[in-house]
């Protein structure tokens, strides 16, 4: 199908952002304060006669991506010895002719060099607005950009490993052939669309059945593979639950290295959640102590045990923690099972921590009939077998680990595959029930609407914004 043609049929309502890109921007990229060096960025049609007046030789001579030792002058005083690059367009990181200037890390030379620069004709670039460029003048799509911020905030291998893989285009290039998949799925529905006055069914059903049944497990597999993603950016969720006084605390504490959490003989000493982060083996975890479970008649300790329930519900990882000494398997089996009940437990990981093995003669073996959970023996106190908790954490977390496969990671992504799930399944009803093409077909536009939102071929302001708003104002 003709791509025009294609957008005036399924993108009825296509919208463009509006920049001025006449403007020239300029701001510091490193990080506030006092350091060894500081970069100095510029981007628009005027960076190099902006840059001229500051330097002694003929900016226009100066090749483009070679750095060059200058002195940078006001009026013939010397500011500061910087080195210096120029970008010609579309040859940069924006598109456009920049200009970035290295100098020492004064507070003082900074503010100088960017009052000069606004002098000469600059303004204080947004936040995001050198990325936002870059998306605009076609140097990247819209989830590359927002990969570019996931690189900056990356904590661990895992989520920058994660963030270089969506930056190098593997989550964009499913989205690149899901929208193929999808305007062949158009182009079978013209044929309908051209001739249905006529009442004559041109498109093979079987074919556009098949092709659907693709784009639906294309669709299914990259929102399934969200919660995965989402885990290794944000770091995989870990909530620790027991009784009171088992010792979840305690854990906590030896975990972090650091007495994050009260610890006291107490019952209802943690009376909500606690929760803090650790890198283990490259991969970040988010551990969060709880509220022990028990039935209580404090008011305030209730609310936190019900806080207990929805942090599980929102775990991967679920460590529970039993007193060695004196529960029972009966017991245990008895709690799971309330959990059970209470909290979907189907995809989540349950480890039992027996703890305050330093107070046992032998070990209770006993435990091990539980054969539908991993059984860990520790001794939080003691820091005994601690890392055989961070051995199962670390197994747990490698099955969300998929090599360079694309994942989705992002929750406006997310959000707006769902509603491309939603369009498909009206699609599916409507082939069931015989709806004409024509309804069809706006079902199909829905689906490539929010396909088109997810890439950046549809953008408004709103989504522009929100992308873009939460990047420094150097990116």
């Amino acid at each position: 199908m003709d791509e025009g043609k294609f957008k005036r049929i399924f993108f009825k309502e296509f919208k463009s952002i509006p920049m001025n890109s006449q403007d020239t921007i300029c701001s510091i990229s490193t990080p506030q304060g006092i350091g060894a060096i500081a970069i100095i960025r510029m981007s628009g049609p005027q960076s190099f006669t902006i840059a001229q007046p500051l330097f002694d030789f003929d900016f226009a001579e100066l090749r483009p991506s070679v750095t060059k030792y200058a002195e940078l002058k006001d009026k013939g005083q010397l500011i500061d010895q910087v080195m210096v690059v120029k970008y010609a367009a579309p040859h940069s990181y924006t598109g456009e002719d920049m200009v970035e200037i290295s100098c020492h890390g004064s507070t003082y030379i900074q503010r100088k060099i960017l009052e000069l620069l606004i002098e000469h004709g600059c303004r204080m670039a947004n936040p995001g607005e050198y990325t936002m460029r870059a998306f605009m003048n076609g140097k990247m799509d819209l989830p590359q950009a927002e990969a570019v911020g996931d690189l900056i905030d990356s904590q661990s291998e895992a989520s920058h490993h994660l963030a270089v893989n969506q930056l190098k285009g593997a989550f964009s290039a499913r989205l690149k052939a899901l929208r193929t998949q999808f305007v062949e799925f158009a182009s079978l529905l013209e044929l309908e669309l051209d001739f249905s006055e006529e009442d004559v069914q041109f498109a093979n059903r079987e074919r556009l059945s098949s092709l659907l049944a693709e784009i639906k497990s294309e669709v299914n597999g990259l929102i399934d593979s969200f919660k995965a993603g989402n885990a290794i950016k944000s770091g995989v969720p870990v909530v620790i639950i027991g009784k009171p006084n088992v010792g979840k605390s305690t854990l906590l504490n030896t975990l972090l290295h650091d007495e994050r959490a009260i610890v006291s003989n107490i019952p209802g000493t943690t009376r909500d959640t606690i929760e803090d982060v650790l890198n283990i083996g490259g991969v970040t975890f988010r551990f969060i102590d709880t509220a022990g479970i028990r039935t209580s008649e404090d008011e305030i300790e209730n609310f936190g045990i019900e806080r207990t329930y929805q942090a599980v519900a929102k775990a991967d990882i679920i460590l529970y923690m039993v007193d060695a000494t004196a529960t029972s398997i009966e017991e245990i089996q008895e709690e799971i099972d309330f959990l059970k009940e209470v909290v979907d437990m189907a995809d989540k990981k349950l480890i039992l921590v027996a703890n305050k093995i330093d107070s046992l003669t032998e070990m209770p073996r006993q435990l091990m009939h539980l054969k539908e959970y991993e059984v860990v023996y520790i001794s939080a106190k003691r820091n005994v077998n601690i890392e055989a908790i961070t051995d199962q954490l670390l197994a747990v977390a490698a099955t969300h680990r998929m090599s360079d496969q694309a994942m989705m990671t992002n929750v406006r992504h997310y959000d707006n595959f769902l509603k491309i799930r939603y369009s498909i399944e009206n699609i599916e009803r409507g082939f069931a029930e015989n709806v004409s093409t024509d309804l069809i077909a706006i079902d199909v536009r829905d689906a490539l609407h929010h396909l088109g939102v997810v890439t950046g071929e549809i953008a408004t302001d709103e989504i522009l914004n929100t992308v873009f708003g939460r990047f420094c104002i150097g990116k």
